[in-house]
């Protein structure tokens, strides 16, 4: 009797964890549902994005259950369709392209930038900013990509 209670207690912690979970994929979801709208639904001419390894993060075992959490595919196709349904071009630049190392202001590329530096700051030229938005006027800038 007393195992069979202790197996019940058990399940309904389980049941709820698993609830947990769920409410939070789908708050994750709904999340990439109202990014990907907002960017279609200002009509720009073209998306950028950037082909990340992913199976390569996914190795890290540091940061790889925060990866998975994000779901970078799901993201990518629902903007992938919104934009063929609004007939925006989407841009996939390779994952080698040095968006983040790379200059904005000179084009010189930084070969000591550690993924731990979030400013992004050249001596050469004196550039100084953020090192996702350095990588984003890259990417907006750049000329070699695929067209999806």
């Amino acid at each position: 009797m007393k195992g069979e209670v202790t197996r019940q207690n058990i399940r309904k912690q389980k049941q709820k964890v698993q609830k947990l979970y769920h409410k939070l994929d789908c708050i994750r979801t709904d999340y990439i549902n109202k990014v990907v709208s907002g960017l279609v639904k200002t009509k720009p001419m073209w998306i950028t994005l950037e082909d990340l390894n992913i199976k390569g993060m996914m190795k890290n075992r540091h940061l790889s259950k925060a990866v998975a959490q994000q779901k970078f595919f799901e993201f990518r196709t629902k903007l992938t369709a919104k934009c063929k349904e609004y007939g925006i071009e989407l841009r996939l630049v390779d994952r080698f392209y040095p968006s983040s190392k790379l200059c904005y202001k000179c084009g010189c590329i930084k070969s000591d930038l550690k993924l731990s530096d979030r400013t992004y700051t050249y001596s050469e030229c004196g550039y100084t900013a953020d090192r996702d938005f350095n990588a984003s006027l890259n990417l907006r800038d750049c000329l070699t990509y695929q067209i999806a």
